[in-house]
């Protein structure tokens, strides 16, 4: 099947924002690993794996419509402490998100449905499921504090995951 130009190249814009955000979600849960926010790091490394699978659906979605998946990948933004950690993959949920909704608008210009779905999907993913938590933590640690906030995520790390 030969898709749309436009499309396809969107996909691949899209395809390098869901494999940073991979790497960034990536790098945070094996560093909360290390200091023993075991909570934390299966939280975050749940994400990694659902932007693995955004990334996956693109992927597969670019070689059905006959393009090239392109795996360049977007910069990412490695925190030094879990409040900025948590506030750098907000911030890019919140990228991903606007990426997300251009997409769509794309799809609907070009009548292409099918990738419409796929990336309104996504966006749902995006908005009620990664989004919200990281909102929910750093609201989190406002209302009991940091301290307080850093001993509820402390929990051991499977020895085979570290």
């Amino acid at each position: 099947m030969i898709g749309n130009p436009k499309v396809i190249d969107y996909l691949n814009f899209l395809l390098g924002g869901e494999l940073a955000a991979r790497d960034q979600y990536f790098i945070h849960s094996e560093m909360y690993a290390e200091w023993h926010y075991g909570k934390l790091y299966d939280r975050i490394s749940h994400e990694m794996e659902d932007e693995t699978l955004h990334a996956q659906a693109i992927i597969r979605r670019i070689l059905m419509l006959g393009g090239t998946p392109k795996m360049s990948v977007d910069t990412i933004n490695i925190g030094t402490t879990v409040p900025e950690m948590l506030q750098l993959d907000l911030n890019l949920e919140y990228q991903v998100q606007k990426h997300l909704k251009d997409g769509i608008a794309i799809c609907e210009e070009v009548h292409d449905y099918v990738t419409r779905e796929m990336l309104v999907e996504q966006l749902k993913d995006t908005e009620e499921d990664h989004t919200h938590w990281l909102e929910q933590q750093l609201r989190l640690i406002d209302m009991i504090g940091l301290p307080n906030y850093l001993q509820s995520q402390m929990a051991e790390v499977s020895p085979n995951l570290v």
